[in-house]
């Protein structure tokens, strides 16, 4: 993660010297202005997101640390369910799902789908 360079303060206190045929100093100090307004904006969103992850896996670890009836029930239906073999969605290959399909809109559709194929 990059480290921050610049506070609020240095960009405030940043003294620029004068040349012959330089940028006015008062358009670069309302520029700098700005930045610091918005630099002070990003470190607040910084501080506050930073609040809301630590508060959210707090929430998680008091979460997880209870559990519900559903929870209890879920988790007994998953390990009974473990006994079940259900197929992998990689063993099937396209030509199989098109051919199940098929078959599928057949029961559904009945004749009118064959009628419509001609």
């Amino acid at each position: 993660m990059a480290s921050i360079i610049h506070t609020p303060k240095d960009i405030f206190e940043q003294d620029f010297k004068t040349a012959v045929r330089g940028y006015s100093k008062q358009e670069v100090d309302e520029f700098l202005d700005d930045v610091i307004k918005d630099y002070e904006t990003y470190e607040a969103l910084v501080k506050d997101l930073r609040d809301e992850v630590a508060r959210l896996k707090a929430a998680k670890a008091s979460d997880s640390s209870k559990s519900t009836p559903f929870q209890q029930s879920s988790s007994a239906f998953s390990q009974s369910s473990q006994s079940i073999d259900i197929p992998q969605p990689n063993s099937a290959t396209n030509f199989d799902i098109l051919r199940r399909l098929n078959r599928l809109e057949k029961e559904v559709f009945g004749k009118r789908i064959l009628d419509t194929d001609l």
